[in-house]
């Protein structure tokens, strides 16, 4: 499950952009820790939150799987 989140959060982004993943210009280690998140997506507890920036957007991945962006659930890690 950690390894993919990271892609899919990416995914999520690209899908507001309305762009394919591969055409984003982003990395998501200047704006967090992609180990925190993995680490926190195979966590036992799913009562957690967190939030980033990125440069424009604002990103939110829930321990009960939802990426939001900018306010919208625009996916869900597995």
């Amino acid at each position: 499950m950690g390894e993919f989140v990271t892609t899919q959060i990416i995914e999520a982004i690209a899908e507001v952009e309305g762009t394919e993943p591969e055409h984003l210009d982003i990395a998501l280690e200047r704006y967090v820790s992609t180990d925190a998140i993995r680490e926190l997506a195979t966590h036992d507890s799913d009562s957690w939150r967190l939030q980033f920036e990125t440069q424009n957007h604002v990103v939110q991945v829930m321990g009960n799987n939802a990426i939001i962006v900018d306010g919208e659930q625009r996916g869900t890690f597995t």
